[in-house]
């Protein structure tokens, strides 16, 4: 029986399918672990996979590839140094798992499988996976470690179950995304489990970006008595080496790191950053290119941008139409020059002449509408898209999720793109992140300091100027009206009369919610883009385009 075990907590950041890359951070973080004595290593969920997995881990040849990485870390264990809990996908009997192997002595030493397998919101994983019996707890180095994967602390059963079979420290790889405010909900879960078992727990959880979802790590420590013992950065990679000790009353944390994490509005554009740079460099783009139109949302996905990849990777290119106004182009040419970005300008004027005289015999008779002024977004999109082919950059998508959520887009237009950092940013978020960032800037950002968004972006009154005079609230209500009533549909599922209970005008709830069914066809052909609210569009939020019902 030990007495002192020394724990290091590996919040690194897999690739998904990148099993050789996922393997060397593996080892990397073992041996800086090793460098401060730990005795053990905990990793996130289904590291040596990365995560989410989705389809990719029924794939024979893959599942072979993991089980081998997994018997070569195993093999490497025979050196004396730390044990390793290292997450994997792994079969047995035939059958799949969401597993975590405990590695030492030269082979795999337990099999841990996860028994709640989430099937909400952004998850998937009771389609792929099998779940495994309620589990007891492993002996690691004299210690018996009660194994709770990810959504297993979510629930009482699991934890119950290893504290009634004499676990003595309860240990949760996570691989946990992002959300406003999720870390309070987190913290609060780990709490509750705490308070059950009367046992002091580890949660370790991913960073990095993949596809739509960002995991912010910000891994932490609880001791028996619910007191906070450890706690690591958000959007950071970091191995930590925690100290635990045997005394009278169990196990305690007698030494760990503490580092506040980002919380709020900082925390939602540190996760925009990793993301959009995580989604940029795993996929081997040399940078991106975005219009610049002189509006909110394109200079913050700027900011965004050159924060996450730094400013010689980010173009930027001003299209001009007759309706674009001289403070337009005076404030893109300014947000450029803050951000220290190249800004290119290619008016879209003969490309408009040259569609109207294109289709002048099938438009005859026929008033101007809302036609023209998609041709103008369609032309720009072309612009970029042409650039994006020529040079290698991926096109960022500037919208918002408040003009997405009610269509106030165009298909092939502003919409296209690969990739949309502002997606599920409402726009009143919009304006405190870059009042926010304007006053402040990210840990790791590669932009620089100060403000870095002109004053009138911030102040002037939001148009797609598109034609002459156009303003957005011509066709929207107020953004804050709109994003309060768009939050109730949305991430409550609330009624029309319960929006309108809260003092809303019964019209103008009723036109958002007929917006909102209408436009669920331009979302289902939209970039993906960070995931930061409880409810994205996308997979959380699942609404057929075929829809009869009115509400």
């Amino acid at each position: 029986m030990s007495d002192r075990l020394s724990i290091a907590m590996a919040q690194i950041n897999p690739t998904v399918g990148d099993v050789a890359g996922n393997l060397r951070r593996v080892r990397e973080a073992r041996a800086a672990a090793a460098a401060e004595g730990a005795d053990l290593v905990v990793y996130p969920e289904l590291v040596l996979a990365g995560y989410p997995p989705e389809d990719l881990v029924l794939q024979p040849a893959f599942q072979d590839r993991l089980q081998a990485a997994a018997e070569e870390l195993a093999a490497e264990t025979a050196d004396g140094g730390p044990a390793m809990l290292v997450g994997v996908p792994w079969r047995v009997d035939g059958r799949l798992y969401n597993a975590v192997l405990l590695l030492d002595g030269g082979r795999v030493a337990g099999v841990r499988l996860k028994h709640d397998l989430p099937d909400h919101g952004v998850f998937d994983e009771a389609r792929v996976f099998a779940a495994g019996a309620l589990p007891g707890p492993v002996m690691c180095r004299g210690v018996r470690l009660g194994v709770m994967i990810c959504e297993d602390m979510w629930t009482p059963d699991v934890a119950e179950t290893l504290a009634e079979s004499g676990a003595e420290i309860l240990v949760v790889p996570n691989g946990s995304p992002y959300e406003c405010d999720k870390g309070d909900r987190r913290l609060a879960c780990a709490v509750e489990r705490v308070t059950e078992t009367g046992l002091p727990l580890i949660y370790v959880n991913q960073v990095g970006g993949q596809d739509e979802l960002v995991f912010d790590g910000a891994s932490f420590a609880l001791d028996a008595d619910r007191s906070l013992r450890a706690q690591l950065p958000a959007f950071a990679e970091q191995v930590a080496v925690s100290v635990w000790m045997r005394g009278a009353e169990g196990w305690s944390c007698s030494r760990a790191p503490m580092v506040a994490p980002a919380e709020g509005t900082a925390a939602t554009y540190g996760a925009l950053v990793l993301g959009l740079r995580d989604y940029v460099g795993k996929n081997g783009f040399p940078g991106v290119v975005l219009g610049l139109s002189g509006g909110i949302d394109s200079a913050l996905a700027a900011a965004v941008a050159v924060d996450a990849l730094g400013p010689d990777r980010v173009r930027a290119v001003m299209m001009p139409s007759p309706y674009t106004s001289e403070d337009s182009i005076a404030d893109a040419a300014a947000c450029a020059a803050l951000l220290g970005i190249p800004l290119s300008t290619i008016p879209i004027a003969p490309a408009m002449h040259a569609f109207a005289a294109m289709l002048e015999g099938e438009f005859a008779g026929r008033a101007a509408d809302a036609t023209e002024e998609n041709i103008q977004a369609r032309a720009r999109g072309v612009v970029l898209m042409a650039l994006s082919n020529k040079l290698g950059h991926m096109v960022l998508a500037t919208g918002n999720k408040s003009e997405l959520a009610v269509g106030y887009a165009t298909l092939h237009g502003d919409l296209c793109g690969g990739f949309a950092p502002l997606k599920d940013v409402y726009k009143t978020t919009v304006h405190a992140l870059s009042r926010w960032r304007n006053a402040a800037a990210p840990p790791g950002g590669l932009g620089p300091p100060g403000r870095v968004i002109p004053e009138r972006i911030l102040t002037k009154a939001p148009s797609a100027e598109l034609k002459p005079g156009q303003v957005d609230q011509d066709a929207l209500p107020p953004y804050d009206e709109l994003d309060a009533i768009l939050r109730g549909f949305v991430e409550e599922e609330a009624t029309i009369a319960e929006i309108v209970a809260r003092g809303h005008e019964p019209d103008t709830v009723r036109h958002v919610r007929r917006m909102l069914d209408r436009a669920e066809h331009k979302r289902r052909q939209t970039a993906p883009g960070v995931k930061i609210t409880r409810r994205a569009f996308g997979r959380d939020r699942r609404y057929p385009i075929t829809n009869g019902f009115r509400g």
